[in-house]
């Protein structure tokens, strides 16, 4: 692995624990000597791991939409920022240059990069790790979704290990290193037996 696409929310949260684990993981992975590939901003905890990551001497690869530029206002001090003109473009771009993915505490647009970097996996599109860093149970109201979701048969058990869960990013990269893909079947194919 050589670069890991971060999602995290463009607010800091009510609680300092969120920009805390953000600046966390952007010091590991520079520690690490993984690059950072994000959404590009410079306010919330997108902001705060960048920064952290740069100032722990990592590399970092912002994508941001031209429309969002002012909004979450642009870093400008980032290794290489890039311009795109759709969200789509920027989810495109982050998913072409990251080797894995992992969110972080956010919103309704951490939630949707998370849920279409899994679709892909699902569908065979990547065979890229995706995780989240569940601080003090951030998570868990997702991953029960998910595990109600296999208890319904609306997704396969295999597909629900494709997303990873650590309390922390030392943790979560640990089981990046060792992540194989479940080897499932494309999913309108048929349960056998």
């Amino acid at each position: 692995m050589r670069r890991i696409c971060v999602f995290c929310g463009s607010s800091d949260g009510v609680r300092p624990a969120y920009l805390e684990l953000a600046r966390r993981m952007g010091v590991t992975l520079a520690e690490r000597g993984l690059e950072t590939v994000y959404g590009g901003g410079n306010v919330g905890l997108m902001g705060a791991m960048a920064d952290a990551a740069l100032a722990a001497g990592g590399r970092v690869i912002g994508v941001i939409p031209d429309g969002l530029l002012a909004r979450e206002r642009g870093h400008r001090g980032i290794s290489e920022l890039e311009i795109v003109g759709s969200m789509h473009e920027r989810k495109a771009r982050m998913a072409e240059l990251s080797d894995g993915f992992i969110a972080l505490p956010g919103g309704l647009g951490t939630l949707e990069e998370l849920a279409e970097a899994l679709t892909w996996s699902q569908l065979g599109l990547h065979r890229k790790p995706c995780g989240v860093v569940n601080l003090d149970g951030y998570f868990d109201p997702l991953l029960a979704f998910l595990d109600r979701a296999v208890a319904e048969g609306f997704m396969r058990s295999a597909n629900r290990r494709m997303l990873l869960e650590a309390a922390t990013p030392a943790a979560l990269l640990d089981a990046f290193e060792g992540y194989e893909t479940p080897a499932v079947r494309r999913w309108l194919e048929p349960d056998e037996g």
